[in-house]
């Protein structure tokens, strides 16, 4: 088995304001989507967060899309 190189672990996405595939840094975050202090802790969400080392642009994307 080959010996893991720094590249290896680098995530590459499209950014949107590159308009190209650059490296990222990616985090899976539990976001409050609500609002009302009641129902504020039933409404946590998973969601993908990724920031271009390049450029800085941060996107979210909801994963649970239910």
């Amino acid at each position: 088995m080959a010996k893991p190189t720094p590249a290896d672990d680098v995530i590459r996405e499209q950014c949107t304001t590159c308009e190209k595939t650059r490296p990222h840094d990616v985090t899976i975050e539990l976001l409050t989507e609500s609002g009302k202090d009641t129902n504020r802790k039933f409404s946590r969400e998973p969601y993908h967060i990724a920031e271009c080392r390049n450029c800085g642009t941060t996107t979210k994307l909801r994963l649970n899309n239910a």
